[in-house]
């Protein structure tokens, strides 16, 4: 590489600079759900009460961060074995590698972890300059000999080391909790509540403060001394300090265990800033140590192994990252929808739906679950089970009113996820927060049995899809960030500065598209029609035939814009229309998991509707069904570049189009007037059109006969068809139910 590096310096730092501010603005917003997810499942106090602590924390917590900084220094690789140019390429070429790393994944719904990115685009992009070394003959060592392999590979197993441990520990305690406590917790606890609180106050104040605090200066050294040196006599001090303190508290009406939550926000918040701080400006504040290092030498340095020492963090860049964590906590959206995401994935309703489909994996470890509970069940005596099954016996949903999960569970969920994550930084190990919470949230969901038969098997799926997004992320980030470094390397300035305007674009890119999104987001249909039922019979007869009405109309658009780039052989039409129907079918799935809350509020005088209303609900989904295997077929075909239809084809499916464009039209007006007067006219229709359907299948089986024709086209033919039968079918399945509804609505 050349002195022309050299030039481009102060443009890399300013470039690292914005990247940090955009990493920790993207990484706060994507993670806050560690932190925040057991307070606001569990409702434990107002929004903004909860934010606020968890923001004093996160303040702390970047007090704690300055030696996590070492594992972007010095972590993965050995940096007196770079050059100054070397290491200011490595950390451009390490960042720029994560945006695109982020916005591919992203893009295809995968889940990323900023930890696991860190450690495996620092080892891509080490590699690709030891690559070029070594190819270059620029150098005395082996590939090998720039890899801190030993750091590298502890740091990596301790990653995978605590979603194992996590989810064990937070099975494990719930568990404990729960056959002490139980679901009816309020009797008991007023009496032990105190001594139970006070082990999670003692366990959260010894790992954060005396372990994660121990380098800020703020304790003072003789006593954090005496706690090493006396560990369980400390403990034992704190936790009978606690107790009493919470049992005075408890005899003032203080709700102890909300006290608790607060404090395990504060904690957790604390340890996320501490531990994952050095994700979002490590790699640029190494680069901007490295950049002052440089300006204040006299001559080019040939060795960076300054940076292989231990260093204090600069207080105010600490605290101005600090400070830029907390105003996004506050402002932004789309953490708030991250956290209903994961609340949803933990709740503990039964109908707590999940967008995974069910794979095999998830379907084996269900049944071989089922299998091993029988097994232990029939070792227990009975009455033991009846004992353990009546500790477990959840509230129903009327008493447990309008959260995810208990304040029990909230408290055993962030009292292992502090004290876990709190370890990894006392070890200098950055944890991925992101999966020790998680894994913590579904251990102790299991062990609540939130996961009945009804939704086990879906978030168990969800629960293997984010382990498997760590070994996705880590061989996309390693793969991304060793192309992208050897680009820089290789292309010089000029590469600098393209690659790095295009990773900006992407940046900008990113924060704008939600934005537009998030108008397109709406209130499920259910959660609208339950909110007009509670103002009035009218109100939701209202709203529900103008969600049957946009059904509908969505049908017929997607059906007659996927049979008109048929004709056309439009694969980007196809490919819009194939991802409309998805997002169209599974939406109305959802809804038939959605309704069964519904169901149960209605009155006694409310089942006949309930009864209509969850017959169309059916049907709408058959017909996005239907729908759906009208247009995947269709873009596959045209995707593989098969041979197109024929004319006569072509001729018989826009007759049979423009009677399905007839009939919906039909279909339509009625719902928009509510006046199904008109009924009998559609059903003449619909018989009319099966006869045109009949007669098309016996014009192509003639053809077919006399000459033959593509195999894929005649399959497609035929298959369009079939399907736009089943779809007219339901339809007017709907229409019947709605109008049986209506006349029980007036």
């Amino acid at each position: 590489m050349g002195r022309n590096l050299f030039s481009m310096d102060l443009f890399i730092v300013i470039t690292l600079a914005l990247l940090a501010v955009m990493g920790i603005i993207v990484g706060v917003s994507n993670d806050a759900v560690n932190f925040l997810n057991s307070a606001f499942g569990s409702k434990v106090a107002k929004k903004n009460v909860i934010l606020t602590v968890a923001g004093v924390g996160v303040m702390v917590g970047v007090m704690t961060s300055s030696g996590m900084m070492d594992v972007a220094r010095s972590g993965v690789f050995y940096p007196e074995r770079f050059t100054y140019q070397e290491i200011m390429i490595l950390f451009l070429g390490m960042m720029l590698s994560n945006i695109i790393l982020l916005d591919i994944y992203n893009s295809l719904g995968l889940p990323t972890s900023t930890t696991v990115s860190l450690v495996f685009g620092l080892l891509g992009s080490a590699l690709a300059l030891a690559f070029y070394n070594v190819w270059g003959g620029n150098t005395e060592y082996s590939v090998g000999e720039y890899i801190n392999s030993g750091n590298a590979l502890t740091i990596v197993s301790g990653i995978l080391l605590s979603v194992v441990l996590a989810f064990i520990t937070g099975h494990l305690l719930m568990y404990i909790s729960r056959v002490i406590f139980s679901f009816r917790y309020h009797k008991i606890f007023s009496r032990y509540g105190a001594i139970w609180c006070g082990i999670t106050i003692a366990g959260i104040v010894y790992f954060t403060v005396f372990k994660g605090l121990k380098s800020s200066g703020i304790i003072p050294v003789e006593l954090i001394d005496y706690v090493n040196n006396n560990t369980t006599i400390s403990l034992l001090i704190l936790w009978a300090l606690s107790s009493v303190l919470l049992w005075l508290l408890q005899r003032l009406k203080v709700n102890i265990l909300r006290v608790s939550i607060l404090a395990g926000t504060f904690s957790l918040a604390l340890a996320f800033a501490g531990n994952d701080l050095v994700n979002f400006i490590g790699v640029p504040y190494a680069g901007y140590d490295s950049y002052m290092i440089a300006q204040a030498s006299d001559v080019p340095i040939t060795s960076m192994s300054s940076l292989a020492e231990p260093t204090t963090a600069n207080f105010w860049i600490m605290c101005a990252a600090g400070l830029v964590m907390v105003i996004t906590l506050f402002t932004s959206k789309k953490a708030m929808r991250v956290i209903e995401t994961e609340r949803k994935l933990s709740s503990q309703s039964e109908e707590a739906p999940t967008n995974s489909e069910a794979t095999m994996l998830s379907r084996g470890i269900v049944r071989g679950a089922r299998a091993l509970n029988d097994a232990v069940q029939s070792i227990l005596p009975q009455r033991l089970r009846d004992a353990i099954d009546g500790r477990f016996e959840a509230l129903p949903e009327e008493e447990r009113g309008d959260v995810n999960y208990d304040l029990i569970r909230a408290t055993v969920n962030l009292t292992a996820a502090a004290i876990l994550i709190s370890i990894g930084t006392q070890l200098k190990l950055p944890l991925s927060t992101t999966y020790v919470v998680f894994m913590v949230s579904m251990g102790t969901s299991l062990a609540d049995r939130a996961w009945g038969r009804e939704s086990a098997v879906y978030r168990i799926t969800g629960v293997t899809t984010v382990i498997m997004g760590w070994f996705v992320t880590a061989v996309g980030g390693f793969i991304i960030a060793l192309g992208v470094t050897l680009a820089l390397v290789y292309g010089g300035s000029i590469a600098i500065i393209v690659i790095t305007l295009i990773c900006l674009g992407l940046v900008i890119k990113s924060n704008v598209k939600p934005k537009k999104e998030e108008e397109k987001v709406e209130e499920s249909a259910v959660a609208r029609i339950e909110d007009a039922l509670k103002k009035s019979p009218e109100e939701a007869l209202i709203t529900y035939t103008e969600h049957v009405c946009s059904s509908m109309e969505k049908v017929t658009l997607i059906y007659d814009r996927t049979i008109v780039a048929v004709f056309k052989e439009n694969r980007k039409v196809l490919r819009d229309m194939v991802r409309e129907a998805e997002e169209f079918y599974h939406s109305t799935r959802q809804q038939k998991y959605e309704i069964m809350p519904l169901l149960r509020s209605l009155e006694d005088s409310d089942v006949r509707t309930g009864h209509y209303y969850v017959q169309v609900v059916d049907y709408i989904s058959e017909t996005s069904k239907a729908l759906l295997h009208i247009t995947r077929p269709c873009y596959k075909h045209v995707d593989n570049n098969h041979t197109g239809l024929t004319k006569e084809q072509v001729y018989d499916l826009k007759c049979i189009n423009d009677r399905v464009e007839e009939i919906f039209g039909e279909i339509n007006t009625m719902l928009r007037t509510r006046s199904f007067d008109s009924m009998e006219v559609i059903l003449n229709k619909r018989d009319e059109m099966f006869d045109l359907i009949d007669e098309v299948m016996q014009n192509q089986l003639r053809r077919l006969r006399d000459t033959g024709g593509s195999s894929s086209a005649n399959m497609l033919f035929f298959n369009i068809l079939t399907e736009t039968k089943t779809m007219i079918l339901h339809s007017r399945n709907i229409m019947k139910s709605l109008e049986h509804f209506v006349d029980e609505m007036k």
